[in-house]
């Protein structure tokens, strides 16, 4: 092969292996995304839960 086509061959190379590196962090990332929002959610039920608590506790003192 002549000199460019062998290093045409090495970028080629390189590139796929960049892609292949970068798609697999890009699925890594898709699933971390999907597991905080899950987490975020089950955090967001915990506030509305005590934020409703903390409201029955306020309803049921006496007016000043």
């Amino acid at each position: 092969m002549t000199p460019e086509l062998t290093r045409l061959e090495a970028q080629l190379e390189q590139l796929i292996s960049l892609y292949a590196g970068l798609k697999a962090e890009n699925r890594d990332l898709r699933a971390r995304v999907v597991k905080l929002e899950a987490d975020n959610h089950v955090l967001a039920d915990k506030v509305k839960l005590a934020a409703d608590k903390l409201e029955t506790l306020l309803d049921q003192l006496p007016e000043a």
